[in-house]
């Protein structure tokens, strides 16, 4: 890997610790996320699982920007002071603790890169859904990236390190949804370890890293855009972090949670315009109790996933100048764990017990599936290289032997740059579309024509969601928006609901 791509590297895990995360927290009343199993905590109650989410970072430094475009001014007079000289220092500093009288600087230069993170989710519904009720949950995350090469002048790699906490409550068993409406919703009211690992550029070629880790990193994972993640622009997790079926199907590693893994990735043209990559992960469905925040064993790990990826991308060195950022992914994986068949998810479906002893309920051993993504910058606006428009589109596939939602899909649009003097502002249209095991739809209506009562059809569940981003500062992201979301729960039993959402980011 070039100089370049390493140093892309730590700059992307770097951004990675401010992105509107998600934490997800259940009462013992709240039911699991469809397709995964209940957890416990140390207790013994019941405890949702994490949903799958990768932060959305804050926007790396913009290409110079003509002063009557510019939103603020960049201050130059906070390097070498602990404080701010002045309100104004403050809000175009970087991060909201600048740069600690000039140590973070050195600290950087000798190859150790500190950050921090603090992200919260607010949702309400006003209409539709089960009842109607308010959310708030949030999240802590401090990370530290040692470049090694730096700090002891021998070309060892990179060493990350990535700490999490969580407190809140989420929206989506109230709804109920299938998927968590946000983001930050997931993994218990505890501090966790999220990441813990040896990357290694070896060569232009290739690249490794082994560690506790999560698959989110790195497979079906979003593009970034103008220093962002481009599905995190959105509050749904349904969208943030990675298209959500993926997890909901299978074994697959999700943010914040951390599994003993590692990851071979490709480069045969010796740049980042195609990739082959490989990976490894333990399939642990305890891993999110509150208890296993540090777990960093194989003790209750049912399986291996292993899946694999071609990449393709073209574009300029940045997304203020040369070609427009285009990418292609196409991926799949195996998951060796033993599992339940697709009829054993029916009590996600508020499918009455008694009913629950006639679905033809089996073991099923390798999961299996797939996803095809494409994103491209669509335009860069000539008058000022600092706004533009974005989209993405994905589709994901399940074993219909087991997945809950073998048809998935995700599209979004992000303009960035919403009036002439907010060039960092942005504005995202997004939707989720989920269509229910065809199996699951086919069982209910053979036992609706039996006689049984109670049960209602499952079909499909979608989302649509409109947000602003407004970025009063480099560190702070404000994100107001709202989410409409049909047949909640996936099946005609209640009204469709309209959310109300309220997103905050700090870099630290």
């Amino acid at each position: 890997m070039t100089k370049a791509l390493a140093t892309a590297c730590l700059l992307s895990t770097a951004l990675s610790t401010f992105q509107i995360a998600h934490a997800e927290t259940a009462s013992a009343s709240d039911q699991p996320p469809a397709g995964q199993p209940r957890a416990h905590n140390s207790a013994g109650h019941p405890v949702l699982r994490t949903k799958s989410i990768q932060p959305s970072p804050l926007l790396v430094k913009p290409a110079p920007t003509p002063s009557h475009l510019a939103d603020v001014q960049p201050s130059d007079t906070t390097e070498n002071r602990f404080f701010p000289a002045s309100f104004h220092d403050w809000l175009t500093q970087s991060t909201m603790t600048g740069d600690w009288g000039g140590y973070r600087t050195w600290l950087t230069e000798k190859g150790i890169n500190i950050g921090g993170h603090f992200l919260q989710d607010s949702a309400g519904n006003p209409m539709g859904g089960k009842a109607k009720t308010v959310r708030y949950a949030d999240e802590f995350g401090l990370n530290i990236d040692l470049d090694l090469k730096r700090l002891t002048g021998w070309n060892l790699g990179l060493f990350h390190f990535l700490s999490t906490a969580r407190q809140g409550l989420g929206i989506g068993a109230k709804l109920p949804a299938l998927d968590s409406p946000q983001q930050i919703f997931g993994s218990g009211e505890t501090v966790r370890l999220t990441r813990l690992s040896w990357e290694m550029p070896w060569n232009r070629y290739v690249s490794t890293e082994v560690g506790e880790i999560n698959t989110e990193n790195d497979f079906e994972q979003s593009s970034m855009y103008w220093g962002m993640s481009q599905y995190c622009q959105f509050e749904s997790n349904a969208i943030c972090g990675m298209p959500q079926s993926v997890a909901m199907n299978s074994g697959y590693g999700y943010y914040p949670t951390a599994h003993p893994g590692a990851w071979v990735k490709f480069y045969p043209a010796g740049n980042n315009h195609y990739l082959i990559q490989f990976g490894a992960y333990s399939v642990d469905p305890t891993i999110a109790n509150t208890h296993n925040g540090w777990k960093m064993n194989l003790h209750g790990a049912t399986g291996t996933y292993v899946p694999f990826q071609l990449g393709w991308h073209q574009g300029g060195k940045d997304d203020y100048s040369g070609p427009l950022q285009t990418n292609i992914k196409i991926g799949g994986y195996w998951d060796s764990s033993q599992v339940k068949n697709v009829y054993g998810q029916l009590g996600t479906f508020g499918v009455p017990t008694e009913y629950l002893i006639s679905a033809p309920t089996q073991q099923v051993r390798g999961r299996f599936g797939g996803w095809f993504q494409f994103d491209r910058m669509l335009e860069r606006d000539k008058a000022d290289p600092n706004r533009g428009t974005s989209f993405f589109g994905s589709f994901t596939w399940g074993d219909p032997r087991t997945a809950i939602a073998p048809y998935f899909i995700t599209w979004g649009i992000t303009r960035k740059g919403t009036f002439r003097n907010r060039p960092n502002d942005t504005i995202s249209l997004g939707m989720k579309m989920l269509w229910v095991n065809p199996k699951l739809t086919i069982w209910a209506r053979q036992m609706q024509a039996a006689g049984a009562t109670g049960i209602y059809k499952p079909s499909e569940e979608h989302a649509i969601e409109l947000n602003y981003g407004w970025r009063p500062t480099p560190w702070l992201v404000i994100r107001p928006g709202a989410q409409y979301l049909m047949h909640p729960g996936g099946t005609n039993r209640y009204k469709n609901a309209l959310l109300l959402d309220f997103e905050t980011g700090i870099t630290f």
